[in-house]
């Protein structure tokens, strides 16, 4: 079976070492926008170039007859990337352009909750121009709004009141740099409480969860600093979060069921791949804060790394639209996910660094990410580098294995060494109980 990977990230490096450890042991090909050396080992053939160029990658499908797509980044799903390689009979996971507005449009995503009454919405308007703005602004109360691009701005189109914007004129500022950039976009009330990814598997008909990860944007030690794409992340041996009751893991569950079912309804297709749903508990119950149609990053590598069935075998499953929570076990073990950055990141990166992984012990957990390898070496490109995930039985054991471990990898970077730590944990564990009155 030959399958492609379209990604050359961390999170496609694990895709393609799940992929590898597949009974069935498929081919493994991979379109990428550079040459990740980790997955290049593991692929018969690699192409790099736009990733969003649709039709060389529907035409290196071709050439090299390949049977399975699994698409990694949004931007590709955003193209239509899907519904070109399915118009040549190649399946693929991750959703058809009209669906994956789940992610790529933020007011298509709260539109389609309000019409189907898909709890945990909560109060949003949508803006195409600064008509309206500040009554809205005005209605939900100062410091407690966020502002989001409608479409994809590379994790640059969401500032919340208190952390980036300080006053009602600074968020019309930002919504006014947001239609000089032809888009539109949404205001929301601000959610206080505890994040935390639920990410499932979906034939179209069946949606089988995975385990929960909280995940760590804020650049620095103690969530400070510029949002980042994720510093790292962790996941329980329980297969939930230390803060999370079981009610709100069952209302996270059926709100991505929820989403399933309206898309299929409102287009009358499968949506096949992932759902992530990005959630808040807070002290009114779960509420989401965004919608994602493929697996996320760091999160992906948590996952995928304990994913204890045959990860070919899922994707075929997905495929037939067969799929079953029997097909889909993991192991009982927690995770920690620390990611290795530039010095510099995110602002002002240093780019093209040589960086040396020689060091690490157990090189099958280590995931790299925007890298170049050129003669033998490694060169960091300038956004998130390597990734090291540490599993144990425990938390605090995974986060001690994982942060030896990014420590080994040697270059102008820096990671945050509280991911995962028990210090972190316990405050976020109390934060929540501070919300719930406990």
């Amino acid at each position: 079976m030959n399958i492609m990977i379209v990604g050359s990230g961390a999170r496609e490096h694990a895709i393609a070492a799940a992929l590898q450890r597949s009974f069935t042991k498929p081919h493994i090909f991979c379109c990428g926008s550079s040459v990740n050396p980790g997955i290049r080992q593991m692929t018969h053939d690699y192409w790099t170039g736009d990733i969003t160029n649709v039709a060389m990658i529907v035409q290196a499908a071709t050439d090299w007859q390949i049977d399975l797509v699994i698409i990694g980044p949004e931007a590709p799903l955003e193209k239509g990337l899907a519904d070109a390689l399915w118009n040549v009979n190649i399946p693929v996971i991750g959703p058809k352009k009209n669906m994956a507005q789940i992610e790529t449009s933020k007011a298509f995503a709260r539109d389609l909750m309000r019409r189907y009454h898909i709890p945990g919405l909560p109060r949003y308007q949508m803006f195409h121009d600064m008509q309206g703005v500040r009554d809205f602004l005005e209605e939900l109360g100062e410091g407690n709004y966020v502002v989001k691009a409608n479409g994809l701005m590379g994790g640059k189109g969401v500032k919340v009141a208190g952390d980036h914007l300080q006053s009602f004129v600074e968020a019309m500022d930002f919504g006014s740099e947001i239609l000089g950039r032809g888009q539109t976009f949404v205001i929301e009330e601000k959610l206080i409480g505890q994040e935390f990814s639920f990410m499932c598997f979906c034939d179209g008909e069946h949606v089988v969860p995975m385990p929960v990860v909280q995940d760590h944007k804020r650049a620095f030690v103690d969530d400070k600093g510029p949002n980042t794409g994720g510093m790292g992340s962790y996941s329980d041996a329980s297969h939930s979060l230390p803060f999370l009751t079981e009610q709100d893991l069952n209302d996270a569950y059926r709100i991505n069921e929820s989403v399933i079912r309206a898309l299929t309804k409102e287009f009358n297709d499968r949506y096949i791949g992932i759902l992530y749903g990005s959630f808040i508990a807070t002290r009114h119950g779960v509420y989401v804060i965004e919608f994602n149609a493929r697996f996320g990053d760091p999160e992906a590598l948590n996952v995928l790394t304990i994913l204890d069935s045959d990860f070919a075998a899922i994707c075929q499953a997905l495929i037939a639209g067969n799929l079953s929570s029997g097909q889909v076990k993991f192991l009982h073990q927690a995770t920690v996910c620390k990611y290795a950055v530039p010095n510099g990141y995110p602002d002002a990166p240093v780019k093209d660094v040589a960086i040396d992984i020689s060091a690490v012990k157990n090189k099958s957990h280590l995931y790299l990410s925007s890298v170049h390898a050129v003669d033998g070496k490694i060169y960091a490109a300038g956004s998130r580098t390597a990734a090291y995930v540490g599993v144990a039985d425990s938390i605090s054991v995974a986060e001690e294995i994982s942060e030896k471990e990014i420590c080994a990898v040697k270059g102008p970077l820096f990671h945050r060494e509280d991911i995962g730590t028990e210090r972190l944990i316990r405050r976020r564990v109390d934060a929540m109980r501070g919300l719930r009155g406990q």
